[in-house]
């Protein structure tokens, strides 16, 4: 059951990263079609609001990989099937150290820096 739940976790985290890209390149296609860089920034606050869901993801993920291995140390008649895991949020990162660790920065962070340097390229003619 908990190699389920991490599985679907580890699914949601990658489906995020899809409608991540996807969003940032409809938005931007829009953009280019319609002429108008006004439409770049709108990709800011999706940006920041699935860093942080898949933060989420991530760390509940690592949550269970820490319950699964506590779990499957134990012998078989002391298993009670809770999924309970307070116990064991002490052993991981916090939400926020989650969101900027390697794996999770080092794909939302250069997508940021890219959408920064297109916004201040773009601002001169959203001035104007």
């Amino acid at each position: 059951m908990i190699q389920n739940i991490i599985t679907r976790l580890a699914n949601n985290s990658f489906s995020l990263k899809g409608w991540t890209v996807i969003f940032i390149a409809a938005v931007l296609g829009f953009a280019i079609k319609e002429s108008d860089p006004n439409y770049i920034p709108l990709v800011l606050f999706p940006i920041f609001a699935f860093w942080g869901l898949d933060g989420y993801y991530l760390r509940q993920e690592q949550l269970f990989r820490a319950l699964y291995d506590k779990v499957r140390e134990l012998d078989e008649q002391d298993i009670n099937f809770e999924m309970d895991t307070s116990s064991i949020e002490k052993e991981i990162g916090s939400w926020r150290s989650v969101c900027f660790s390697r794996t999770i920065l080092g794909f939302y962070g250069p997508i940021l820096i890219t959408l920064l340097i297109l916004i201040f390229i773009t601002i001169p003619r959203i001035l104007k």
